[in-house]
């Protein structure tokens, strides 16, 4: 079968890329077309697009690059004609992927909606063109399925995708020993441009005068030259070592991080790693998310345990005081945070979401 994958970060790379490898288990002539990244490329897509051009996060953002982004919504549209696939598979990337849910409808093709967007959070009027476009949805956090009951829509919980991530995770040997016997700090400060460049510094300034040893995990979709910008201009080349391509080693030897919001936050409790979550956007931007989303905690640590597991410092509140504060609050709590921690894992479940949902994908394809 064909099938045409459309994801618009680092995050729907990995799970992308872990569903690619399930499906091409039941379907040995599995045949797909994507726009994402690295780890889709490497599941053997033919990748139309790479998300590292495709990728514009904030409200101001995207206005700015709006004849850009729909250009490429035209040019993915007549991709997906072109290849004529089996079934369309969007994953989270909500701007996006809602647009060509919308044409794929009219088109007769065959949608799925893996990882659906954070409908619950805001605009849930979405829920019901999420209804009406898709032919599945199917959802990775284990409120999602009533909400979208709720307005009377099935939806399936297939897992979280990362527990199978993290499932298949196998060490670096070498590079664990290298650092056991070290205290280290993780910077996570996001896969996108702007986050990085708002974020990384506030988190260098704050441990600068810190013993712990800083690890700085980048982003598939950053140039090295990025960073050393950054590290250059905060003078900390003598503290601060970047590491590619080894996020959860990084995570496997640390003993604290700091981390942008999104799926980092996730990976890092599942890491039994105490985190600050660091959160922060242009002006305009923070304060028309702040008025349009509805929920208490930006963490999906927070959101899905349903109390504060982890610090989020948001906007104004994330500054090198207050972060350095925190640390020393970390210190304190260590062992109620990663007790915290084991019981989102028993909410998460075990690994297996790639597999459940290859299969649910199948058995639309097969039976429709």
């Amino acid at each position: 079968m064909k099938y045409y994958i459309i994801a618009g970060e680092a995050s729907g790379d990995l799970h992308a890329s872990n569903l690619m490898i399930a499906l091409k288990s039941t379907d040995d002539q599995a045949q797909f077309y994507c726009w994402g990244g690295d780890k889709m490329q490497a599941a053997g897509g033919r990748l139309v697009e790479h998300y590292r051009n495709t990728a514009f996060m904030g409200f101001i953002e995207v206005v700015k690059n709006l004849k850009k982004i729909f250009r490429y919504i035209r040019t993915c549209k007549q991709s997906i004609l072109e290849t004529k696939p089996d079934v369309l598979i969007l994953v989270d990337y909500p701007g996006f992927n809602l647009r060509i849910a919308e044409w794929a409808k009219s088109q007769h093709i065959k949608t799925v909606y893996y990882i659906t967007p954070q409908v619950w959070a805001w605009h849930q009027s979405r829920v019901h063109n999420l209804g009406k476009w898709t032919d599945l949805l199917l959802v990775i956090l284990p409120f999602e399925q009533a909400f979208f009951e709720k307005f009377g829509y099935k939806a399936h919980y297939t897992g979280h995708p990362l527990t199978d991530a993290i499932h298949k995770y196998v060490p670096d040997v070498t590079f664990i020993e290298k650092y056991s016997n070290s205290q280290i700090i993780a910077l996570l400060p996001g896969s996108r441009k702007q986050e990085i460049q708002s974020i990384l510094p506030v988190m260098l300034e704050a441990v600068s005068s810190s013993d712990l040893q800083i690890l700085l995990a980048g982003a598939p979709s950053i140039p090295d030259s990025m960073y050393q910008e950054i590290i250059n201009n905060m003078n900390m080349n003598d503290r601060c070592i970047l590491v590619r391509d080894k996020t959860y080693d990084i995570l496997s030897v640390a003993r604290f991080a700091l981390v942008g919001s999104g799926t980092a936050t996730l990976e890092t409790a599942l890491f039994r790693v105490p985190q600050i979550v660091c959160y922060k956007a242009s002006t305009i931007s923070y304060h028309i998310a702040k008025r349009l989303i509805k929920i208490p905690y930006i963490s999906l640590v927070n959101l899905i345990s349903g109390k504060e597991v982890v610090r989020e410092l948001i906007q104004n509140d994330l500054n090198t005081e207050n972060i350095r504060f925190e640390i020393g609050q970390l210190y304190k709590n260590e062992q109620k945070i990663q007790q915290d921690y084991d019981d989102l894992k028993v909410k998460l479940g075990n690994a297996g979401a790639s597999a459940k949902a290859a299969y649910l994908i199948n058995q639309l394809v097969h039976n429709s």
